[in-house]
């Protein structure tokens, strides 16, 4: 995965906060070298790709054309990956495959019309084989649970929502106070803890 000079077009505010939420847990687990210790995985990368989760993000929206709901249902389906398999840090080493094999899971269960996985796996980077065994783990890894419900979407929208209204990013221990102490040494995550019993999102949303 190689820095491109992608052409600059206008991107949504919320794919921009994504992506410079993702930046900022990667960057900090980066920092923890967590990846020595880290689980085994399909989605870790032997390196650190050299272009950033930004560019990246930017690239698969520029050439996917899904709609950008399917970046909040992508960030949806990371957190409850991510949920599911505590062992697995998120990181640099990982992300840029996380992203691609979640927007491609989320536009293809979202979307009327969806690019084939050679297609994604080009725009990613990767082999069509790498695509294919990416997603059928990320599949397996959500136990193939993919809806998502009206008020879960709109939970996970609002935080990105009020990401976007910083004017500067949040102190890194605010963003893990949720459910770690920042010193103890263990990894942030991409989540705040978000529960998807209905009951429960309103709460949350006043926190």
């Amino acid at each position: 995965m190689a820095e491109a000079d992608d052409d600059q077009q206008t991107v949504p505010k919320v794919i921009t906060c994504l992506s410079s939420l993702l930046q900022r847990v990667a960057e900090s687990n980066d920092k923890r070298r967590l990846f020595q210790s880290q689980k085994m995985s399909v989605f870790l990368g032997l390196t650190r790709p050299t272009i950033s989760i930004t560019t990246y993000l930017h690239r698969i929206f520029k050439h996917a054309n899904c709609s950008p709901c399917c970046f909040v249902i992508a960030y949806v389906y990371l957190d409850r990956f991510m949920q599911m398999h505590p062992s697995l840090p998120f990181n640099s080493f990982n992300v840029h495959r996380l992203l691609i094999t979640s927007v491609l899971v989320s536009a293809q269960f979202m979307d009327d019309i969806c690019y084939i996985n050679a297609y994604y796996a080009k725009v990613g980077s990767i082999s069509t084989e790498e695509m294919n065994i990416l997603e059928v783990d990320f599949l397996f890894g959500l136990g193939v649970q993919l809806n998502v419900k009206p008020d879960t979407f709109r939970t996970y929208f609002c935080f990105l929502q009020r990401e976007m209204r910083l004017q500067t990013p949040p102190p890194l221990q605010d963003l893990a106070e949720p459910y770690q102490n920042v010193n103890n040494g263990r990894p942030l995550k991409i989540h705040c803890c978000f529960n998807e019993d209905e009951s429960t999102h309103q709460q949350q949303l006043a926190v």
